[in-house]
């Protein structure tokens, strides 16, 4: 089955201009409020929502953070992961930390982010921003509050995310493994 375009550059920053104005009728102007992308993926899209939120609210200090679940994850030594950076240069202790990334499909990787940012400190609160929830197929009881696009796959599909800043063009893919 031939790959299917699921949002197109303009509808992607469609999307990620919703879901800003969606992050300020919550967060205000962010005071109280830190965002963390989970790399390597969760990062670009948390770089882009940080990016747009800085257009709408000009002269407001938003933290950005970028955090590396590699240790963290339960299938660790199954698997060959290469390790990223983490960069957190604020506290996170009683704020409202707003985690990133691209696409929540099983929940283990959210799962390992929130073991790894409570090395950080103790957030007031905790909410998940994803572009794309796939919908169906989860292993742990997670979910997004901030949602791009639910899609509905199957175990057999994958969703592929495209960005400019990684040398392509803005695009979500739904894709058959073969």
């Amino acid at each position: 089955m031939a790959p299917r375009l699921i949002l197109h550059p303009q509808q992607f920053a469609i999307t990620i201009n919703r879901l800003c104005h969606q992050l300020i009728e919550t967060h205000d102007n962010f005071s109280e409020s830190v965002i963390i992308g989970l790399q390597p993926r969760g990062v670009l899209l948390a770089r882009r929502i940080h990016k747009t939120l800085n257009t709408i609210l000009p002269g407001h200090s938003i933290s950005l953070g970028e955090l590396d679940v590699t240790f963290y994850r339960d299938d660790f030594r199954r698997r060959d992961l290469i390790a990223n950076r983490t960069q957190i240069d604020f506290v996170i202790e009683d704020k409202n930390v707003i985690l990133v990334d691209d696409v929540l499909y099983t929940g283990r990787t959210i799962r390992a982010g929130l073991d790894a940012m409570m090395a950080f400190g103790r957030p007031k609160d905790v909410e998940l921003l994803v572009l794309i929830d796939r919908r169906f197929s989860r292993n742990l009881p997670i979910q997004a509050k901030y949602i791009g696009r639910t899609v509905d796959t199957i175990a057999s599909e994958k969703i592929k995310v495209d960005w400019k800043e990684a040398g392509g063009e803005d695009h979500v893919w739904l894709m058959t493994q073969e």
